[in-house]
């Protein structure tokens, strides 16, 4: 397709030249007819201010009308004269300005057409690429290919001669310019049917390393013969009175051919180098991915049924670690009445010992199943209540003159898939020290009694508790859902939970 255009752009060319050509002749046409007429004009001015001495009185020698005599020969030959040289001068300056422009021209085609022979370079390069990386052509073609670079760059050689010699001596006829443009239109075919027999013969055969590398020293070989001609080419253009401007653009694209072919080559070196590698991390993602895309479909057809076994095996599992933290604690409990003894001492050993010991003066030991110190929070001394204890435990630590708990500082729920407990921590302002109590509560009635009559900031963190995991607070003034609201289905902290809703 480009080279239909290049050829009817030519052509165009052409036509427009073939009319200037006649229009100037036109001209000089006109000029030279001007030209005469202003001399026998002359002649006839030059006649009438000099009249002949002989002439007669009598009627018989006087020309009829008054009309002077005509201009001699030599008067006319000399007029020709004139007239020729001017013609002459017309048409060497008009020579000489169709030769400037001819000269011009060409060289804007010349550049027009190296521009074009580039992208098809670049363009026959990436598909030889293309076919190395793939499994490229055979011997064979790879040495008809050979063959017929070699034959294309001594015709571009000659071509380049004649070129030269033609911008030395001035500009080319009209005919040397139809023959320029007819050798161009069929090296242009001869160009598009290469590379067409180098892209069948890509996609035919396999070339081996050494090929590769021909391919290599050939592209080398003709960056090198691209370099001379463009120096060829600048040298004519000096020649034929190219700017500077023309001389700086050749060079900048000449420079970023290089390196545009430098690169390519680099990029050639680099994905043969890589090869198999790539291609063997690509295979192997690609079975990952499907291995994973098979293990999701197949966890997807098992539905809810391994959904209710994933649950029930994650009951059983919390349930046997929870037995065995118990186990483990009443194996590490101590004379004390069940409280753990630490691995390591803690600043806030005597604190849970004076907790522990005032409890049980007051309450009695068994309303405590557990108490130590929690590594994870600072240390602070924790004790675990029953159920039935909760309430007086903890109307003991803020009543007792020893304790005085007087700030509740947090209250939250959290649901261990086979019980629930709620969490307070409290602090003693007066004595300056921390404490956590901690009761466990049923899964499928999770009840205990309120906190808010000891302490009004116990109010809204029970709420949310509700709200959230649906323990009932016994004694609460107002236990109402204060984020969801009453007409909200379930409870989106439990570990059972479904949206009654799917799309909310």
């Amino acid at each position: 397709m480009d080279e239909e255009k290049d050829l009817a752009q030519r052509k165009k060319e052409a036509a427009e030249r073939a009319k200037q050509l006649a229009r100037e002749r036109l001209a000089a046409k006109q000029a030279a007819e001007q030209a005469k007429q202003a001399a026998e004009t002359g002649d006839a001015r030059s006649d009438d201010l000099n009249p002949s001495s002989d002439v007669s009185d009598g009627p018989a020698n006087e020309a009829p009308g008054g009309a002077a005599q005509p201009p001699s020969a030599e008067d006319i030959a000399s007029a020709k004269k004139r007239v020729a040289e001017e013609v002459r001068a017309k048409a060497a300056e008009l020579r000489r300005q169709r030769e400037a422009a001819a000269s011009g021209d060409d060289l804007e085609a010349a550049k027009r057409k190296a521009a074009e022979e580039a992208r098809a370079k670049a363009a026959e390069l990436r598909r030889q690429r293309e076919a190395a990386a793939s499994g490229a052509a055979t011997g064979d073609d790879l040495e008809a290919a050979k063959r017929k670079a070699a034959e294309e760059a001594r015709a571009k050689a000659a071509e380049l001669r004649r070129q030269r010699e033609a911008a030395a001596s001035g500009a080319g006829s009209g005919d040397d310019l139809e023959a320029a443009k007819k050798k161009a239109a069929e090296e242009a075919r001869a160009r598009a049917a290469e590379l067409r027999r180098q892209r069948e013969a890509a996609a035919s055969g396999a070339a081996t390393e050494g090929d590769l590398e021909a391919a290599k020293k050939k592209a080398a070989e003709e960056a090198r013969a691209r370099a001379a001609e463009l120096r060829r080419q600048r040298e004519a253009a000096a020649s034929a009175g190219a700017s500077e401007e023309d001389l700086e653009l050749a060079k900048k694209k000449a420079a970023a051919a290089a390196k545009a072919k430098a690169a390519a080559l680099a990029k050639q070196k680099a994905a043969e180098a890589a090869g198999s590698d790539d291609e063997l991390a690509k295979q192997k993602a690609k079975a990952a991915a499907a291995a994973k895309a098979r293990a999701a479909a197949m966890a997807k057809q098992q539905g809810d049924a391994a959904d209710d076994e994933a649950k029930q095996k994650a009951i059983a599992a919390a349930k046997a670690k929870a037995a065995a933290a118990a186990r483990a604690k009443a194996a590490a409990a101590g004379e004390d009445g069940g409280a753990a003894k630490p691995s390591a001492s803690s600043p806030n050993d005597p604190l849970l010992e004076k907790y522990v010991r005032i409890i049980h003066e007051h309450l009695g030991s068994d309303v405590l199943e557990d108490a130590y110190i929690n590594r994870l929070a600072k240390d602070v001394p924790t004790l675990v209540v029953k159920k039935e204890a909760y309430y007086k435990v903890a109307e003991l630590l803020k009543g007792h003159e020893q304790l005085q708990f007087d700030y509740l500082s947090e209250l939250h729920g959290t649901d261990f898939q086979t019980h629930m407990e709620v969490y307070v921590h409290l602090y003693s302002y007066p004595n300056r020290q921390p404490v956590a109590l901690k009761v466990k509560i049923e899964r499928d009635n999770p009840e205990v009694d309120s906190l808010v009559p000891l302490w009004p900031g116990a109010n809204w963190p029970e709420c949310e508790a509700y709200d959230l995991l649906g323990i009932r607070f016994r004694g609460h003034p107002n236990l109402i859902r204060i984020f969801l609201g009453e007409q909200w289905v379930g409870h989106p902290l439990r570990k059972d939970y479904e949206p009654y809703d799917a799309e909310v």
